[in-house]
């Protein structure tokens, strides 16, 4: 049975950065989608770096799949994880703590989450 997920769960963004070309991105989209799911209160949203490269730029991605996981425009976390779902439900459960500290201000990141935040279509 799931725990139920705080009402600052409406307020999350988990999007994953990752591209088409990329044998790990292709695997994890359908299980990364599925964890909609698990946390319905959250917004998950899957973005090709090379589809979406406007909107990414200046972010480079080296490695896949990275998350960027914010709390409306506040990054809360920002990095290459490894491809298993427990992972991912363990650091989003993280991130949903009230006490979940905003990383430090950074230009480009901070603007990515901003720009997802105001985009309107959502694709998860």
């Amino acid at each position: 049975m799931l725990t139920p997920l705080p009402s600052s769960a409406a307020d999350l963004l988990i999007a994953c950065l990752c591209a088409e070309w990329c044998g790990t991105c292709r695997d994890y989209q359908a299980p990364f989608e599925k964890m909609q799911a698990q946390f319905p209160g959250a917004r998950f949203l899957w973005v090709d770096v090379e589809d979406e490269s406007e909107l990414v730029d200046p972010i480079t991605v080296e490695n896949f799949p990275t998350l960027l996981i914010c709390r409306r425009d506040k990054a809360l976390f920002f990095g290459t994880v490894t491809p298993h779902m427990e992972t991912l439900q363990r650091l989003v459960r993280t991130q949903l703590a009230p006490d979940a500290p905003a990383l430090p201000p950074e230009d480009a990141r901070d603007g990515l989450a901003k720009r997802l935040w105001e985009q309107n279509s959502w694709k998860i």
